[in-house]
Parts: C-alpha cells; structure tokens; sequence
C-alpha cells in the first residue's frame, strides 16, 4: 500500500515540475517561430538537415549546439519530425501538423500569436494573478498602470502586435464559422461588426455574402491602421456610447472583454441599432460548461476554453469567458430574451439573438 501511495505522490511530483516549467514549451515556440523555422523547412520541400536550416537563418554566425537543443525539444514536443540517419548521416528534420501553422505565407498562421502572447508586455500582468486574489482590481492595471486598450493607444508597436495576433486567429475561426453559417446572413442587407480590429472578419462575410452593406466599427488608433476591402466601411466610433444602425450585429471576442454591467450597456446599444422585429445580433464567443466541466470540443482543444478564461482574468479589466446560463442572463438584461447556440468546429460557439 505504501508503495502505490509512493508511486501516486511521485506522479504528484511530476506534475507540479511539469506545470512549473510549461513556460518552456511557449518559449521554445515563439524561438522557432522568431528564426523562421517551419518557413526554412518548408522552402526546401522536404526534411532537411541541422546545418541546412542554420544557413537558411538571418544571421551571419548561427550557433548550431543551441540550435540543435532547440530543435530536439521541439522534436520531442512534436512541432517537428526528426527522421533518424543512416551510415553516420545527418539528422533531418521535416514538418508536422503542429509546424504547419507557423508557415508565415500560409493562410492559416498562428505566428502573430504565439508573438503577442510571448511578448514581455503581454507576459507581466499574469505575474500580477495572486495579487488580484489578495486585493482584487485588474492585472493588466497592477502591471502597467492603466488597462490594455490604452495601453495599446499609446504603444503603436503593442497595438499592431495585438491586431495582427486577432487578425490571423479570426482568419483561422471563418473558415469554420462561413462553412456553417451559411443561412444565418439570409436577409440580412446591412451588418456592423462592432470592435471589429482591423476588418478582416467582416471583409471575409461581405466576400462569401457579397449583397451585405458592411460596416467595421473601433476606436480611432484601431481603424487608423486599417486597410480598404470592398463593400466595407470603416466608422470610429464608442461601442459604449452608440452603435451605426443595421440589420444585424456582428461582436466577435468582444463580451469576454468586459465585466456584465459593460457588456449589457453593449447588448442595449446593440438593441437600439436594429429592426425590433426583424434584427439580429450574432455573438462569437466560448462558452463554458458549468463547474468547468469539458465541452464537445474538449477532445481538440484541451483546456483552452479555461486558459481563456485566465487570460481575460489577467489582461481584460474585468473580463471573463461565460457559461450559457451567464449569456442567457446578460442577453435578457440587454433587450434579447430568445436565442439560440450554434456549435461549429472550433473553440468558439455562434450565439444569435434576438429582440422579440
């Protein structure tokens, strides 16, 4: 008995280095993903050698024993393939699915995320978790003395990181989201996307739906670095103050940003914006399982949806990922008593609600 209570702390023992040291595996990440790795690989065609992915970095002198110690963690954390040599050749290293998402040309590049998360401003406020728990307040303010949105307003470089990073993962999410709300822009002629960054998410719906008149709605410094894209129409404009009139409402990762009293001023707004009988809004959000139970698309992602969670808890003031019961709450408070959930393919769930 004595000896499977040893074996049980053991593994108790394991688990806490393990959770210590995840920040390695980010770290190693983001160091493949600086020196263009996967792109190094991918442009030979196929696995290659040590030596041929050092001569392939921008850097006159590449260490190759630190590069090589990169690549065997990576190797073992299966970002990459090591294919084992024969007759004393070298070890070739090729691509796998993991490492196909860090191809900088690809369409589906998760590189200016893994970027933004790893990027020291971006890293202090979760140092910042326990003392909220202590105190209370809000993370992102105890590390910089003010919240992220004008942190972003006053740091040009953070603000172009941060769109960047929500612009490649909101690439990745339409591919989901377009092939299985098909019908859901049925009649809809006018639609606003409200906090929509830079506009690509909009732009993409207006393309696959092109009889929509769109709009894409943020804050001046947002919309300063946003490009044109047909049937789109940037506005700036205060989601808290007013919304432009539509048929529907489009908010994307928008609710998980705020506390619930924001988030109603943001639904009545929303309400105020369309056609009571015939509007819309359409929330993109993650929805958790009550008691952090696991979600259909727990299988895939693991625990992402509760690492959410603890992200909105150390960057956003106040902000938080939601239950359905917490939705439905807010949607009754905000003017929307009936909805309905729709499940996609992904982390994210499609919310669609109405006004009467």
């Amino acid at each position: 008995m004595a000896s499977v209570e040893g074996e049980t702390l053991l593994e108790g023992q394991a688990q806490v280095w393990q959770l210590m040291f995840g920040f390695v595996d980010s770290m190693a990440l983001k160091c493949a993903v600086e020196l263009r790795i996967a792109d190094i690989i991918n442009s030979h065609g196929g696995p290659i050698s040590l030596s041929q992915i050092a001569s392939g970095i921008d850097s006159p002198h590449p260490d190759l024993a630190y590069l090589l110690r990169v690549m065997r963690y990576l190797v073992r954390k299966q970002v990459f393939s090591a294919h084992e040599p024969e007759d004393n050749e070298e070890t070739l290293y090729g691509l796998t699915d993991t490492s196909k998402w860090l191809l900088s040309e690809s369409d589906l590049c998760l590189n200016p995320m893994v970027i933004l998360q790893n990027n020291p401003f971006h890293l202090a406020p979760w140092h910042c978790l326990g003392q909220c728990v202590k105190e209370g307040g809000f993370a992102f303010e105890k590390a910089h003395g003010c919240k992220m949105w004008d942190f972003a307003s006053q740091n040009p470089e953070f603000n172009r990181m941060f769109n960047d990073a929500m612009a490649c993962t909101s690439k990745i999410f339409m591919k989901a989201f377009l092939s299985h709300y098909k019908d859901g822009f049925a009649g809809v002629e006018t639609l606003v996307d409200v906090a929509g960054g830079i506009g690509m998410v909009v732009a993409e719906i207006v393309k696959n739906h092109p009889h929509i008149k769109a709009i894409n709605l943020d804050l001046p410094h947002v919309i300063a670095t946003a490009p044109d894209y047909p049937g789109v129409r940037h506005v700036t404009g205060d989601m808290f103050e007013s919304i432009p009139d539509a048929d529907a409402v489009l908010m994307q990762r928008i609710m998980h940003d705020w506390e619930d009293e924001e988030c109603v001023r943001i639904l009545k707004n929303c309400r105020k914006a369309i056609p009571g009988k015939t509007g819309k809004i359409i929330i993109v959000e993650i929805v958790l399982q009550p008691n952090g139970g696991s979600s259909s698309s727990s299988s895939t992602f693991g625990d992402m949806d509760l690492t959410y969670d603890l992200l909105m808890f150390s960057h956003m003031s106040g902000g938080k990922e939601r239950t359905e019961s917490e939705f439905k709450k807010l949607l009754q408070e905000g003017g929307f008593p009936r909805y309905r959930i729709v499940q996609i393919p992904a982390l994210l769930s499609i919310i669609e609600a109405y006004p009467e």
